[in-house]
């Protein structure tokens, strides 16, 4: 993998729809990310009768139906998600999906998923968090609403049940949508990598595209943010999610940013060479200066172009003969 591993995070977006879903599939190929993650769960074996709604998701669905109702309705069959996988394989993107349950984990890892992705309502999920690590596979762990010793804790767990700490990155996220700017906190992705000596990334929830260029700058390899093909669709998720051209600008941003970070070695760039000899200076005759006058601050001075002695030779110069005649702005 080079560079920043981008998931276009297409979560519940498809509202069911298997043909939304595999649109969502070839935009995100289309917009340039490395991976397109989906959502497994069966929405029985993850929501009880009685839990209620987050305050974005009841401003977003009906008031009448309950978690459990609005869920079932975003909810893909196996089989579905066998078709998308192979779709992904055909399109060339990297199949991605969240399991919220057992019975899902099972299924992902059956259909040989190779990356698997811990949403931070998880992440204080022991038997779900071994069953994972159990697999031995590439994890990347999203710490939305967690503090540093859950994230430890979390960590501990995954490395005693079978996944090596190499294998896991790590994600800064908030857990709000969206999540305003001042909540963000993006340095504490920072505070995470040093101190469990893990890679990091960010998982996006803001309205723009700056904070997760931002996170690129920081460090951070691997990039999660929603998208969806229209905010206007009904459904929990998608207000807070970016269209496809706002996803194609954030990636192209990125891949901008990676280019810039360079190799941190100061140094000419070839493409600045050039210009060195137009851009500096030299120095050069003030006025007209006959041979073996001596230099001096009002015979003598410093203009542009740079191909002739130095200025920081200035004193070596300053009061020796002139070798030859020199006209006015002649090099010396």
């Amino acid at each position: 993998m080079n560079g920043c591993f981008i998931i276009a995070e297409a979560g519940v977006n498809h509202n069911g729809s298997l043909e939304i879903a595999k649109k969502m599939v070839e935009v995100a190929k289309e917009c340039g990310a490395d991976a397109i993650k989906f959502q497994t769960f069966k929405a029985e074996n993850v929501i009880s009768k009685i839990a209620p709604k987050a305050e974005y998701q009841k401003q977003m669905t009906s008031a009448d139906e309950s978690q459990l109702e609005m869920v079932r309705k975003l909810e893909i069959s196996f089989h579905d998600f066998n078709v998308l996988k192979d779709y992904c394989d055909k399109v060339g993107i990297a199949f991605l999906s969240t399991p919220f349950d057992f019975e899902s984990i099972e299924f992902l890892d059956s259909i040989g998923m190779e990356i698997f992705k811990i949403p931070s309502g998880e992440i204080t999920n022991l038997p779900y968090l071994e069953k994972i690590g159990k697999l031995k596979k590439k994890v990347i762990l999203s710490t939305g609403m967690a503090n540093l010793g859950e994230i430890e804790d979390a960590l501990d767990i995954l490395i005693q049940s079978g996944t090596s700490r190499e294998n896991i990155t790590v994600l800064h996220c908030n857990t709000e949508y969206p999540t305003p700017y001042e909540d963000v906190n993006l340095l504490a992705m920072i505070t995470i990598k040093e101190a469990f000596k893990v890679k990091v990334g960010y998982s996006d929830h803001t309205p723009g595209v700056e904070i997760p260029i931002a996170a690129v700058a920081l460090g951070a390899t691997v990039i999660e943010k929603h998208f969806t093909l229209d905010k206007n669709m009904p459904g929990p998720d998608h207000k807070a999610s970016l269209e496809p051209h706002e996803l194609k600008s954030m990636i192209m941003a990125i891949r901008n940013v990676e280019k810039a970070l360079g190799d941190g070695i100061k140094k000419p760039s070839p493409s600045e060479l050039k210009n060195k000899p137009i851009a500096r200076k030299s120095i050069v005759a003030k006025s007209d200066i006959k041979k073996g006058e001596i230099y001096t601050e009002e015979n003598i001075t410093v203009k542009r172009p740079g191909t002739g002695i130095s200025p920081m030779r200035w004193y070596e110069v300053l009061g020796t003969q002139a070798q030859r005649d020199y006209k006015e702005d002649e090099l010396i």
